[in-house]
């Protein structure tokens, strides 16, 4: 059921299907709360879904000020609208920056925590030099979504290396990712780069000991980078376990859904 919440003045897009123990949903950069629909059959017994159109993404507003994207600004939202749901505690799942906006959350707020899933994700860059570094290759990238428009910005974002094996799925597939980044606005997505790239976050390497919910690292074996940031976590991590899915690359959930689907499922149902 789709529902419009306004927190500090800006409007956000959640839709919400299930009956079980509320798991909020955090999608990728360019996607919205619809990437997570196909596994309402999967989830809905064990889980109340809540998927959050991400500040700049999908029906959520794009507010001018770019205060509103930092990812610590996105983990208070997220805090808010829990409380607004009367929700005190919840599972959350993130993929790759909704992953790094999940770790954040979960840092801040762990007490809200009952148990973390992340998909291809991250806690950010280590050093500031590599911070900094980053920092200005989304300021370019996003100079480059406003000179050029969200249509010739999609065309570059689905060649770039990190979705190479997206280029397997059947055209339906593609076609529906392709519409959803479409969806998007300039200043949404430009915004976001800026506010809540990389770069931009802080560096949770050294709170990751201090995460005492358990946590699940999904990644796609053909994401190298990917498999060697979860690995490195899975040491520091003080309750997790990281599974690799054979054939798959950044976004286990749209290459592998049924295998991605059931290893959620194994893992959220583990408490009931």
């Amino acid at each position: 059921m789709p529902v419009n919440y306004v927190i500090d003045g800006v409007r956000y897009h959640v839709d919400t299907w299930g009956n079980g123990f509320p798991l909020l949903l955090l999608h990728g950069f360019t996607g919205n709360a619809e990437s997570w629909k196909v596994f309402e059959p999967c989830w809905k017994e064990h889980s109340k879904a809540i998927a959050l159109d991400i500040v700049g993404h999908g029906k959520s507003e794009s507010p001018p000020d770019i205060a509103c994207y930092g990812i610590e600004k996105s983990a208070d939202v997220m805090n808010t609208l829990l409380e607004k749901m009367g929700i005190a505690k919840a599972d959350i799942l993130g993929y790759s920056m909704g992953g790094r906006l999940a770790i954040t959350f979960a840092v801040k707020y762990p007490e809200k925590v009952r148990r973390l899933v992340l998909e291809s994700a991250s806690p950010g860059l280590r050093t500031e030099e590599e911070r900094q570094s980053r920092r200005l290759q989304d300021a370019n990238l996003a100079e480059k979504i406003r000179r050029d428009g969200i249509k010739r910005f999609v065309d570059y974002w689905e060649n770039i290396p990190l979705f190479e094996s997206q280029k397997k799925l059947p055209d339906s597939i593609r076609a529906g990712i392709r519409s959803q980044r479409l969806a998007n606005s300039i200043e949404g997505l430009a915004h976001s780069l800026n506010g809540m790239g990389t770069g931009s976050q802080p560096s949770w390497w050294g709170q990751l000991s201090q995460i005492d919910s358990p946590v699940l690292l999904v990644t796609g074996n053909l994401d190298q980078k990917f498999c060697r940031i979860a690995e490195d976590m899975s040491k520091v991590l003080p309750k997790s376990q990281w599974i690799s899915v054979k054939n798959a690359g950044h976004a286990i959930h749209v290459e592998k859904p049924e295998k991605f689907g059931t290893i959620v499922s194994g893992f959220l149902s583990q408490l009931l």
